[in-house]
């Protein structure tokens, strides 16, 4: 008996050891086939984002002289331009944002509420914009807004004015074009989230006694915050980078990050400090999209309520 369970006991332990390396082997043999799937998406990444970064940020460290110096970045600190430059970026990102909030989120509430043919319909008049060329937009508002424009003689006309308003080249004019730019992308991922709230809890909410204000206070809304959360973050962050817009409607009075690096490439051939510029501006986005991330999770696992 002893021999024969000593012989049973080495065939299990044999068993077990061709398992593991059968296992193993599965496992090796999928993880070489997920990479050679991968590998062309990854490669893609590597030479269209990774190298070009890396190459920015190896530029930024040259200062005018060629030299290696962190001349560029130090420069942030000691020109005051710079920070309000900075200011300014996030002073209209800001606004834009806001802006976006206050037109966008009524607009995708009542497309959330109309039939699929109509909302269809509408869906269409939203995306647009984005057939046409931003610069051509741009140049559209300034015929509309200028002193001379379209809005400006309707109101005189009006009597509403007797003098015309400054609405162009100006910051007023960068948030109105900035705005009518970016509405489409805060309205859509909105109305998208708003799509997904199930109708039953509002219905059960007012079937509770529930107003039609308390029903959309207390449900509607909170469950539309993540799609407004994408919203805003993805609009914020296209306001930071921005540039036709800015440079044309504000007529050389608002000066955001993206054409302070214009500035430095083109006008004094200073690659370094523009390429300083942007790499700042991108850890500055990433930052921002972590801080994001890390406030979704926060949500998530309660730790706000904890609060």
């Amino acid at each position: 008996m002893s021999i024969g369970s000593a012989s049973l006991g080495h065939a299990v332990r044999q068993d077990g050891e061709l398992n593991a390396r059968a296992l193993r082997s599965d496992a090796r043999r999928q993880a070489l086939g997920l990479l050679a799937l991968l590998s062309p998406g990854l490669f893609l990444v590597f030479a269209v984002i990774i190298v070009p970064i890396g190459w920015l940020f190896w530029l930024s460290l040259f200062d005018e002289s060629g030299q290696l110096s962190l001349a560029n970045y130090a420069r942030f600190f000691e020109q005051a331009s710079y920070i309000k430059t900075f200011a300014t970026t996030f002073k209209v990102a800001f606004v834009v944002t806001g802006a976006c909030v206050l037109f966008g989120y009524p607009l995708a509430y009542m497309l959330s509420q109309l039939p699929r043919r109509a909302a269809s319909i509408c869906l269409i008049f939203v995306i647009l914009p984005f057939w046409t060329s931003v610069l051509v937009r741009t140049y559209a508002w300034l015929v509309i807004l200028q002193r001379k424009g379209l809005i400006n003689n309707w109101l005189i006309d009006l009597g509403v004015i007797g003098q015309p308003l400054p609405l162009a080249n100006n910051f007023a004019g960068v948030v109105i074009g900035m705005t009518h730019i970016m509405l489409p992308f805060l309205v859509l991922p909105l109305y998208a989230s708003m799509k997904t709230i199930d109708v039953d809890c509002l219905r059960a909410g007012m079937n509770l006694g529930a107003s039609p204000a308390a029903t959309f206070r207390q449900i509607f809304f909170p469950l539309s915050l993540p799609g407004l959360a994408s919203g805003v973050v993805i609009v914020f962050v296209l306001c930071l980078g921005f540039f036709v817009t800015p440079a044309l409607m504000g007529g050389g009075k608002v000066i955001m990050w993206a054409m302070r690096m214009e500035q430095a490439t083109s006008l004094y051939s200073n690659w370094g400090a523009g390429a300083a510029l942007g790499v700042v501006l991108l850890a500055v986005t990433l930052a921002l999209l972590g801080l994001f991330q890390w406030l979704l999770g926060a949500r998530a696992t309660g730790v706000w309520s904890q609060r």
